[in-house]
């Protein structure tokens, strides 16, 4: 254990040197960094979590732990880890414990270090870091900082595009260029930075579906499993129900169809909105709308771009929508809209007790019963749902427009993304 310690500081020395994309969240975990509580990164597999902590504690004093080691795993005194800490580090002003659910029974531990006076950084990849355990045994003392792949604001960084309110028409082609990029391959870190292609994004998928899932979950089905995770990858930005996943894929039982989906959104690959209802109870029987967490992902399963370009915007601006709320402090409450006549709205955003905003993703504005199709839908929705500020996000057509007594904005989404 001695020589995984030593060896861990040697790299983190090695990270801590370079240089680092800022994320969208920085802020919100600069201000908790130095209070009394303890900081919880999770997110996807390799969206950049271990990287953007060396990059929130670089010049300062903290010692780093990674237990993607088995040798760690298997101990039977946690605190046999603190020992070699001391000795490699001395005193310290942070303790950095990387992909901590690894380890049994972490949460009793993490709250132990807290009471003994440790001020914490810790990440997982699994959102059961954020539900029972952390319910359980660390109510009131954590912060909970969800990280995504690159936002195209980062992605610009990466690209050395840099944002301003007004560009030329050279300047907004190349931007409208690298968007259609960033939509095809996606936000991961090591795609976006390294140039990895699809074969990357297929074996981070493989490895999230066996190291995250079947391991952790001790799912025995495992063809199965995988058979769904593709199947909803592949349903992005459309409604699944579980019984008609049960019945395409035919599983012995709803009850397994929910156990894996659950188990597949705990690791960030997928996630769901409710349909907006006032009534708790139809939200909960209605069918659900699915989406990925990295359209990269989705094209590297072999799914045609041009053919689902629209989709393909809504799921970027969905993940932007859990990203935004990832990084603010305000409640946020994400859903869609669809009545009995199946007229549709995309995104219903809720503060509170209020619907704060109604948003329709359209690439097809262009066409007139397209647009039409669109509208009518929004204003529905508004007057059902008593709101007013109404969005409509498309490729690359800006202005605004009265429909049936409402007004309605339309911003691009190469725009809207950038804030």
């Amino acid at each position: 254990m001695r020589q995984i310690i030593k060896r861990q500081k040697q790299e983190k020395e090695q990270v801590a040197g370079s240089d680092f994309v800022r994320r969208d969240v920085t802020g919100k975990i600069d201000t908790y960094l130095r209070q009394d509580i303890i900081k919880v990164v999770t997110g996807v597999r390799r969206c950049g979590k271990s990287i953007f902590c060396f990059m929130v504690l670089k010049g300062t004093d903290f010692g780093y732990v990674n237990f993607d080691e088995k040798e760690l795993v298997g101990l039977e005194n946690y605190d046999e880890i603190l020992r070699y800490v001391q000795e490699f580090y001395g005193d310290v002003d942070y303790l950095f414990l990387d992909k901590v659910q690894n380890l049994e029974n972490w949460e009793l531990w993490v709250n132990s270090l807290h009471r003994r006076g440790y001020n914490l950084l810790i990440t997982g990849s699994n959102a059961k870091l954020l539900s029972r355990e952390l319910a359980t045994h660390l109510t009131g003392r954590h912060i909970a900082i969800g990280l995504f792949p690159f936002s195209f604001r980062e992605y610009l960084d990466v690209a050395g595009f840099y944002t301003r309110a007004e560009y030329t028409e050279q300047e907004r082609g190349t931007l409208l260029n690298h968007l259609k990029k960033y939509i095809e391959v996606g936000g991961f870190p090591e795609v976006v930075v390294k140039g990895y292609d699809y074969t990357y994004l297929q074996t981070l998928f493989d490895s999230i579906i066996l190291k995250d899932v079947v391991q952790r979950y001790k799912v025995r089905y495992v063809d199965d499993l995988y058979n769904l995770a593709r199947f909803l990858m592949s349903s992005f930005s459309n409604e699944v129900s579980y019984t008609k996943l049960k019945n395409t894929l035919k599983f012995r039982s709803v009850h397994t169809v929910q156990n894996y989906v659950r188990y597949l959104e705990d690791t960030y690959l997928v996630f769901h909105l409710d349909r907006f209802s006032f009534k708790q109870r139809e939200q909960i029987k209605s069918p659900k709308k699915m989406y990925a967490v990295d359209t990269g992902m989705v094209n590297a399963l072999a799914f045609t771009f041009s053919e689902n370009i629209g989709k393909l915007m809504e799921n970027t601006v969905a993940v932007e929508l859990l990203r935004q709320r990832s990084a603010s402090s305000s409640r946020l409450e994400l859903y869609y809209w669809k009545d009995p006549q199946q007229r549709e709205v995309d995104f219903v955003i809720k503060e509170g007790a209020d619907v704060a905003r109604l948003i329709q993703v359209c690439h097809d504005i262009d066409n007139p019963k397209t647009k039409a199709r669109e509208l009518k839908s929004l204003v529905l929705a508004a007057g059902e749902l008593d709101c007013r500020d109404l969005l409509v996000i498309t490729w690359d057509w800006e202005g605004e427009e009265e429909f049936k007594g409402c007004d309605i904005r339309f911003v691009p989404l190469w725009r809207w993304l950038q804030g």
